[in-house]
C-alpha cells in the first residue's frame, strides 16, 4: 500500500499535469487536470473520453491566460489565415507555410506568433494544440475549428472560411469606431468649452452679483454651484467620479448587475437595436462557420455562447443548447429571448428543416451586417445634431443664469 502511494507519488512529480477545458458530446464543459507525458497523450485521454478539447495548456501555465506576449491585430491575423490557404491550396506543406509567415518584416508580432507555432508543429503537435497555447491571441472558436479540419482532412477549407469569419468582424468593427469618432471629437470640444464657461467666465460674473447683493434666480444658483464644482471644489468633483466609474465597473462584475444593464441598453430605441443586431450576426457567423467545418451542433453552440459578447444572448444560447440537446427547435428559444428577429427566426427554421442550417446562419450573419451598416448611418446623423443640441442647452442655461440677474439689476436701477 505504502509502496503504490510513493509510486503514486513519483508519478505526479515526473509526469506533468495538464489543465483543461473540453466539451461533453451533450454539449456541457467540463474542466479538470490530466496527466500525461506530452500533450498528444492527453489529448489522446480526452478523444478516448469522448470530450472535445476548447483549451489544455501544462499545469502552471494557466488556462486562457496565453503565452504570446503581445495582442496581434483581428485584421491581420484573418489575413495570415487567408495567406495559408492559399499556400496549402497551391501545394505548400503547413510547416513551410508556417515559416513563410515566421519571416516576414513588417508584421514582427505576427511572424514571432508563426514561428512559435512553426516550433510546436515542428515537435510533432498539430496545429490546433499549438494555437490552444497561446488562447489570448486565438480565441477557442479559431481552435475548435482548425482541431475540426486537421482531424476531417479539410484544414484548406477552414483556414479560408475563418480568414473570412474575422476579416468581416474586423471590418465591422471597423465602421463601428469610424463611425464614433466624429461624436467623440463633439463630446471632447463640448466638455472642453463647458469646463472653460465654468471655470473661466462665471467666476468673474460671481464677483459682479456678490458686490450688488440681491436674491439670485434658481438657474443662476445652479449654474455658480457648477461653476463651484470644477475650480473650487475640483478635486472632491474629481473623486466623486472617479469612485462612480470605480464602483459601476465593479457592481458589473455581478452577474445580477450586468445582466440588468445588458437589458436596459437592448431596450434602448436605437442603440438597442445595434447592440442586438451585433450580438445576433456574431452569433450566426460563428455558429454557422462551425457547423459548415464538421464541429458536432452541441459543441459549437457551447463554443459559440462566449464569442456573442452579450450576456442575454449568451443565456439565449444556454437555452437553445438544452432545446437541441433534448431534440427540439433551435429556433424557439432565441424567438423567446427577444434579441433575435422574427425574420433571423424564420429563416432558421428553414434551414432547420432543409438541413442546411450552417448555409443559413452564414448567409443570415451577411444579412445582419449590411442591415446594422444602414442603422449604424441613421444612429451617426442622430448623435450629431443631439450632442450639439445639449451643448446649446448647457451655454443656453449659462446665459440664462448669467443674463437674468443683470435684467433685475437693471429693472432695480431704472426704478
Amino acid at each position: 500500500m505504502v509502496a503504490s502511494w510513493v509510486q503514486f507519488g513519483l508519478y505526479t512529480l515526473l509526469v506533468p499535469l495538464f489543465q483543461y477545458i473540453a466539451v461533453e458530446a451533450t454539449g456541457r464543459r467540463v474542466t479538470g487536470v490530466l496527466a500525461g507525458a506530452s500533450e498528444q497523450a492527453v489529448l489522446a485521454e480526452l478523444e478516448a473520453r469522448r470530450l472535445t478539447p476548447v483549451e489544455l495548456a501544462e499545469r502552471g501555465d494557466s488556462v486562457g491566460a496565453g503565452g504570446f506576449g503581445g495582442r496581434v491585430p483581428i485584421r491581420a491575423l484573418g489575413e495570415s489565415y487567408q495567406q495559408i490557404a492559399d499556400m496549402l491550396a497551391a501545394g505548400v506543406p503547413l510547416m513551410r507555410a508556417l515559416r513563410l509567415l515566421g519571416s516576414m518584416k513588417s508584421r514582427p508580432k505576427l511572424a514571432a506568433l508563426y514561428r512559435a507555432l512553426a516550433e510546436e508543429v515542428e515537435k510533432g503537435n498539430e496545429l490546433a494544440e499549438a494555437m490552444s497555447k497561446t488562447p489570448r491571441v486565438f480565441a477557442p472558436v479559431h481552435v475548435a475549428m482548425v482541431r475540426a479540419g486537421e482531424k476531417g482532412g479539410f484544414l484548406e477549407q477552414v483556414l479560408a472560411r475563418m480568414a473570412t469569419l474575422v476579416v468581416r468582424q474586423a471590418a465591422l468593427r471597423s465602421r463601428l469606431v469610424d463611425a464614433m469618432i466624429y461624436p467623440a471629437i463633439l463630446m471632447v470640444v463640448g466638455l472642453v468649452v463647458g469646463l472653460v464657461i465654468f471655470a473661466v467666465f462665471v467666476p468673474k460674473f460671481r464677483e459682479v452679483f456678490t458686490k450688488t447683493g440681491g436674491e439670485l434666480p434658481l438657474v443662476t444658483k445652479l449654474v455658480f454651484a457648477m461653476s463651484d464644482a470644477v475650480t473650487t471644489y475640483w478635486m472632491i468633483t474629481l473623486g466623486v467620479l472617479i469612485a462612480a466609474a470605480l464602483g459601476w465597473v465593479v457592481a458589473l462584475r455581478r452577474p445580477d448587475v450586468r445582466e440588468w444593464w445588458e437589458g436596459r441598453k437592448v431596450r434602448l430605441p436605437l442603440l438597442g437595436g445595434l447592440i442586438r443586431g451585433y450580438a445576433t450576426a456574431r452569433f450566426c457567423q460563428l455558429l454557422g462557420s462551425m457547423l459548415a467545418n464538421g464541429v458536432p451542433m452541441l459543441a459549437a453552440l457551447s463554443i459559440a455562447r462566449d464569442g456573442t459578447g452579450n450576456v442575454l444572448m449568451t443565456r439565449a444560447v444556454d437555452e437553445a443548447t438544452e432545446s437541441v440537446r433534448q431534440g427540439k427547435s433551435l429556433a424557439e428559444p432565441l424567438l423567446a429571448s427577444g434579441l433575435v428577429g422574427e425574420d433571423v427566426i424564420e429563416m432558421i427554421r428553414v434551414g432547420e428543416a432543409a438541413n442546411n442550417l450552417d448555409e443559413v446562419l452564414i448567409k443570415v450573419g451577411e444579412t445582419v451586417e449590411a442591415r446594422l451598416d444602414r442603422m449604424l448611418g441613421v444612429a451617426v446623423k442622430l448623435i450629431e445634431p443631439l450632442m450639439l443640441l445639449a451643448l446649446a442647452l448647457t451655454v443656453g442655461t449659462v446665459a440664462a443664469g448669467l443674463i437674468l440677474p443683470m435684467t433685475q439689476m437693471g429693472n432695480m436701477m431704472g426704478k
